[in-house]
């Protein structure tokens, strides 16, 4: 499960790559659940044939999906993940899932604890080319009791047990699980999909395409 990630802060980077205009505010560049970072959805008009209408846009929102009936925010302590296999059924989750507000959220890499000097020491996974990820995620819309809009997101993660890099992570006896890193062909396909065919994209990212940076005794990067 991954409850911190390093997100884009080039804005040329972030736009060349997923061919979309950035927002204006682009959060923090390290992201716990609950900061605000950007999530990249499908334009809501990008079906009326308006060719000034983009396919994409890009917001800013919660890092935690916060579902239309939460009192507040806080919820996003707990919905930065959502298991795919339970995503459909899930209170926090369902609604999303049910009107496939499919979601990529930018990031540059995330951390998992490597658990195998007998603690939990961070270790910052990446793409081996050095290119974005992008993440597959659900988001979601919420009005707060004084009428603000503010949009969230969760990532989905799928099983890592048989991941030949991923199920290192995390410790002895837990199930290993990953985020769903979604190849650049994709990323429209992933946005457009309906709600029937979400669970054909839950698919674990190729191992030799990613690296982890060794992580020394005291935390820090090799």
């Amino acid at each position: 499960m991954c409850s911190h990630y390093q997100a884009i802060k080039e804005r040329e980077r972030y736009r060349r790559h997923f061919g979309v205009e950035p927002p204006a505010d682009l959060g923090k560049h390290d992201l716990w659940p609950g900061y605000a970072g950007t999530f990249i959805r499908r334009h809501p008009h990008a079906d009326v044939g308006d060719e000034a209408v983009p396919e994409r846009e890009a917001l800013t929102g919660l890092f935690g999906l916060v579902p239309h009936w939460s009192p507040d925010t806080k919820m996003t302590r707990f919905t930065y993940n959502a298991r795919s296999e339970t995503a459909a059924v899930k209170p926090s989750f369902r609604d999303a899932w049910k009107h496939a507000q499919h979601c990529i959220i930018p990031a540059e890499a995330i951390f998992e604890p490597d658990w195998r000097s007998g603690r939990a020491v961070p270790a910052r996974i990446s793409l081996a080319d050095g290119a974005p990820m992008g993440i597959a995620g659900l988001w979601s819309r919420w009005k707060s009791p004084q009428g603000e809009i503010v949009h969230s997101y969760t990532m989905l993660t799928i099983n890592a047990d048989q991941h030949p890099l991923m199920r290192h992570f995390h410790k002895t006896g837990e199930e290993k699980r990953m985020v769903v890193i979604l190849p650049v062909a994709r990323y429209d396909d992933w946005l457009q999909a309906g709600p029937e065919r979400s669970m054909a994209f839950m698919q674990p990212f190729p191992a030799d395409q990613m690296m982890a940076d060794e992580p020394r005794v005291d935390g820090s990067m090799i």
